[in-house]
């Protein structure tokens, strides 16, 4: 098997519309898995919005592993070990909040099984909670219900503005943490040095695997450090054109089974 460890972003990838595995793509993993390969749900979500996709591939008995916030956490999800976990410093946190009141945007961030928030009625923040199938929490001052050092934060608005508030935040923070849009409108809000590839980086040395072993699979600008370190980098048909420029293969969409397809073209096909 050339490539070993499978690392696949969740939403517009793994997921069809209805934030759904098919039946195909799932048969296909699991043929994949039973043959020896190791998956990595590497996504934006928090851990507890990636439970459901680990559960219906059944990684708590086969083994596997998330990667949530965009790789600020790593969890072996058949032991429940936690690998590695990084949070944004503290002094950030009450900087982000006033940025937030000020512009009108809404920033959320989660506790539990949670979101919380200032603006639960967010058309924005409501689709998170719907990605992630978790509720919403309205607080009067999300300063109060946040971890002191939050693994991620969510800056969400309508898209034009959140091409300036990247490049705004980015600028103000850049010696701090990182900024990134995961979609159009959502900014993430994330620890110095946190993308996916370094922590699959950290994630396949544990393993004694290389970014040789790698296929990664994905459709958002957050997925590139991925596409690009993996030694083999898939977007799907719908990843936005400087997504698709840059993989080494581009297949088909993620409501015609395009993660089946790579998977049976790249990884099955290449027993050996």
């Amino acid at each position: 098997m050339k490539y070993s460890v499978i690392a696949l972003d969740l939403d517009g990838t793994l997921t069809n519309h209805e934030k759904e595995v098919t039946p195909r793509t799932r048969q296909v993993l699991m043929q994949a898995m039973d043959e020896g390969a190791t998956v990595v749900l590497a996504s934006g979500r928090p851990t507890y919005g990636i439970e459901p996709v680990a559960h219906c591939l059944e990684l708590e008995k086969r083994g596997g592993y998330i990667l949530s916030y965009n790789g600020g956490k790593i969890v072996d999800w058949q032991t429940k070990e936690e690998i590695y976990a990084k949070q944004l410093p503290a002094e950030v946190v009450p900087q982000l909040h006033e940025y937030a009141r000020r512009t009108g945007h809404a920033l959320l961030g989660y506790k539990g099984n949670d979101i919380v928030t200032e603006r639960p009625d967010d058309p924005y923040v409501l689709e998170e909670a719907r990605i992630n199938k978790m509720p919403v929490c309205g607080v009067e001052c999300l300063l109060d219900h946040l971890d002191p050092h939050p693994t991620k934060l969510l800056l969400t608005g309508h898209p034009d503005d959140m091409v300036r508030a990247e490049a705004e935040l980015s600028n103000q923070f850049a010696d701090r943490m990182d900024v990134f849009r995961s979609a159009p409108f959502f900014v993430e809000l994330v620890p110095k040095g946190i993308d996916k590839a370094r922590s699959l980086a950290r994630l396949l040395a544990r393993l004694n695997r290389s970014a040789a072993d790698l296929i990664a699979f994905g459709d958002g600008y957050n997925d590139l450090s991925m596409l690009r370190y993996a030694g083999m980098g898939v977007a799907m048909a719908n990843a936005a054109p400087e997504v698709r420029a840059e993989a080494d293969f581009v297949t088909a969409s993620n409501e015609e089974d395009g993660v089946a397809l790579g998977i049976e073209r790249f990884v099955l096909a290449n027993d050996c």
